[in-house]
């Protein structure tokens, strides 16, 4: 009898492991009943944190109408768990399971496609620089000998260093661990500039104390397409993830949900990003595709 509860022990051990590695995300989740959202602290009006555990956002939104859909075709409810992640760790915690669903602010690029898989691109973002509105900084050619803050772990990285090849520009790099962080260096003086998403930087200037002592400026650094993240080679969950957002897009409600976080005033403190979809938003909206980076910037 002993021999027979350490067996079924053992099998249930092996099998729990075994769906917290399988790329089956709609299989993985009907056996636990549960399913885990990778969100942000602090990705403007994308994804981010009321406190107490509680996360809101345009995508994080999004991901929410795709699991209402997962819900229908499974059968049953989910508990839904948030998992706050980083630009550093996100990829990894969706490639080892436990991640089921990331919705954030993460750029669609090539590389990154060699790791995991991305829906259908729902924001376009145009990367741009923060900076004191009495700084008189306007270009990125003034940032000789500045201190630029960036997010560790994000493509605004790889974007500064391309400029300052290219321009011949002196610029010391400073790293917040989060774009909160990030945006914090430049109020405190320690960064004159904070290069990252456009929506990012609306978001942390609407939210801060004197919104009116920054301003976003210079020329636009790359344009990417973000998209809620999900494991690679799981064609079953990435078409129902597709399947909802493209219907979202044809029907006009993904406009709808876009204006409510991004030009109405969203909570805690009823700030308002004022941030209209981009000509690119619009027609990725209307010929819905999960192209890369590149793609864009090959133009």
């Amino acid at each position: 009898m002993k021999k027979s509860i350490v067996a079924f022990a053992v099998a249930a051990l092996t099998m729990g492991s075994a769906l917290a590695q399988t790329n089956d995300t709609i299989a993985k989740v009907k056996a636990s009943g549960t399913i885990t959202m990778g969100v942000r602290d602090s990705s403007g009006a994308l994804s981010y944190t009321l406190g107490d555990g509680k996360y809101v956002g345009y995508h994080v939104e999004l991901c929410q109408r795709i699991i209402d859909n997962l819900e229908k075709q499974i059968g049953k409810k989910l508990e839904v768990k948030y998992q706050s992640v980083t630009s550093q760790n996100r990829i990894p915690l969706v490639q080892n399971g436990t991640v089921d669903i990331e919705c954030g602010s993460t750029t669609n690029n090539l590389a990154r496609q060699k790791d995991v898989a991305f829906a259908v691109t729902t924001f376009i973002e145009e990367v741009r620089m923060a900076v004191k509105a009495n700084s008189g900084i306007t270009s990125i050619a003034q940032l000789d000998g500045k201190n630029v803050a960036t997010t560790t772990g994000t493509t605004s990285v790889q974007t500064l260093r391309k400029n300052e090849r290219a321009r011949g520009i002196d610029f010391k790099e400073v790293y917040g661990k989060d774009h909160a962080d990030s945006f914090l260096l430049l109020e405190s003086g320690r960064a004159d500039a904070f290069v990252m998403d456009g929506s990012i930087l609306a978001g942390l200037i609407a939210n801060s104390k004197n919104p009116a002592d920054y301003k976003i400026v210079g020329e636009v650094l790359s344009v990417e397409p973000i998209a809620i993240m999900m494991r690679k080679d799981d064609p079953a969950f990435k078409k129902l993830a597709d399947d909802t957002l493209i219907g979202l897009m044809k029907s006009g409600e993904i406009a709808k949900i876009y204006d409510k976080w991004f030009m109405q005033p969203i909570p805690p403190k009823g700030a308002r990003i004022g941030l209209p979809p981009s000509e690119n938003l619009k027609a990725a909206w209307a010929n819905p595709n999960d192209k890369p980076m590149e793609a864009y910037n090959a133009r």
